[in-house]
């Protein structure tokens, strides 16, 4: 019975095979003949192989010139001829052996080399040792680490506070956290180096706007909400952000806050505030841009600022909602992959901010520095670091780089110590023009602001002839 079946099979078979119309048996002979073309034909072709002879090996090798892994550098390049600093950079510096007047340094409340904060440090190198040698989430969390993050949040009057080993990572790691690809970010065209280093690792949408200017920022909210409304349900999913610093690192003026809160909540953006320049500096505690203008500090989605500066110290933090922060502790690259900070840092940090606490005159507005010809000072008067740039420039950016090294060199002989305005310049999305970096800490007495200026008069009327 089987066979008989199998055979009424193969009998179905050939009569379909008959029955079949003639394209269908084309089409199906030229398949099988193409299927046993792929089956035994090679996938590429064997080319004729010419063996090189021992010289020919050698002359090829001899020819043969490695590209540099980076481009030639001058042995003249500023970064190669650096100044040695030997002692702590505080109110006075010693550089190259020589005891300057310290107008370089981001010390703005002189707790570097404060005596207090010096012996807290000392007490936590000897409890827990030097670093951490792990990641917060692996056995980097120390207790000194929930504390500091706990007085820091109470400090800025925050619900939470999260802290980086390292400042620039901190805005850097951030931005990307929250705002990933498709999103859309409102950017000042003066943003520091570690936002565009954030903007970049988001891979987000960037538009910039005019450097403090609210009418082309409400410009590109207008584009954007019009945009959205060709397309609400792709608008109900992209998120969107404006990015500012309180006090520009590159300008030295102040963001118009309150305008800024204003468009928040007209066109339903988030904001983030970066605050390392004015953190310790601004408000009557030294709260920052937002106890300087009176503004709720929930209004503001998050702030950043490091801890490098007025704290004297290292690394940075973030703060605001809860449940904003504790986002970073899952995706905050800097807080996920680098080693925690240091205890005694963390030790040191608290201990600074027992000191703004104690004494909110720390806190208080440092003096400007102006009245220099060939030279325009370039900021808010209330702003710790100044830029002084070259009133009329040569038309050649090393030129006018030249110039100015050479009024810092003349100061650095009359004891003052400057610096320069550095910038990398292939990487800056908007590049400043080139100026001599001023600092002024409430560690100066007025006398040392006169002699800064004598100091720079003299050098400007000897360089800028």
């Amino acid at each position: 019975n089987m066979a008989s079946g199998q055979q009424w099979v193969l009998v179905e078979m050939v009569q379909a095979f008959y029955e079949a119309p003639a394209y269908h048996l084309i089409l199906e002979g030229i398949l099988i003949l193409w299927i046993i073309r792929l089956l035994f034909s090679k996938t590429y072709k064997l080319h004729e192989t010419y063996k090189l002879t021992e010289k020919e090996k050698e002359d090829l090798i001899e020819e043969w010139q490695p590209e540099p892994l980076v481009p030639p550098v001058s042995k003249d390049h500023p970064s190669l001829n650096y100044d040695v600093v030997t002692g702590p950079p505080s109110h006075k510096i010693i550089i190259n052996g020589k005891e300057c007047i310290n107008f370089a340094s981001f010390n703005f409340l002189g707790l570097l080399d404060n005596e207090r904060v010096k012996q807290k440090a000392l007490a936590s190198l000897k409890k827990y040792g030097v670093g951490t040698c792990g990641p917060r989430g692996f056995y980097g969390t120390f207790d000194v680490h929930l504390e500091l993050e706990s007085r820091l949040a109470k400090f800025m009057k925050t619900e939470e506070a999260i802290i980086y080993s390292y400042g620039f990572a901190t805005i850097a790691s951030a931005i990307p956290a929250y705002s990933k690809r498709g999103d859309i970010i409102f950017v000042d065209e003066a943003a520091c180096f570690s936002i565009q280093k954030g903007l970049q690792a988001s891979r987000s949408f960037i538009k910039y706007f005019k450097h403090n200017d609210m009418e082309d920022l409400e410009r590109l909210l207008k584009e954007q909400e019009l945009e959205d409304q060709k397309n609400p349900r792709k608008a109900r999913v992209t998120r969107k952000f404006i990015v500012v610093e309180g006090l520009y690192m590159n300008t030295a003026d102040i963001c118009p806050l309150p305008e800024l809160v204003k468009l928040k909540y007209k066109y339903k953006v988030r904001i983030f505030l970066e605050e390392s320049l004015s953190f310790g500096v601004l408000g009557e505690y030294g709260r920052g841009v937002t106890e300087h203008f009176g503004v709720d500090i929930d209004d503001i989605d998050l702030i950043s600022a490091n801890m490098e500066n007025a704290v004297a110290s290292i690394g940075g933090f973030c703060c605001g909602r809860s449940f904003v922060i504790d986002h970073q502790r899952l995706s905050g690259q800097g807080y996920c992959f680098s080693a925690s900070l240091p205890p005694m840092l963390a030790a040191a940090a608290i201990e600074a901010l027992n000191i703004m606490e104690e004494d909110p005159g720390t806190s208080s507005e440092p003096c400007s520095v102006s009245g220099i010809p060939g030279l325009k000072l370039v900021g808010e008067p209330f702003a710790p670091a100044l830029h002084l740039q070259l009133e009329r420039s040569t038309g050649s950016r090393d030129s006018d780089m030249q110039l100015l090294r050479s009024i810092v060199d003349h100061c650095l002989e009359g004891r003052v110590a400057l610096t320069l305005a550095r910038y990398l310049e292939r990487e800056e999305r908007f590049l400043p023009p080139p100026s001599i970096r001023v600092v002024v800490t409430i560690e100066q007495t007025e006398d040392d602001v006169q002699k800064v200026v004598s100091c720079i008069q003299e050098a400007a009327s000897a360089v800028l002839k």
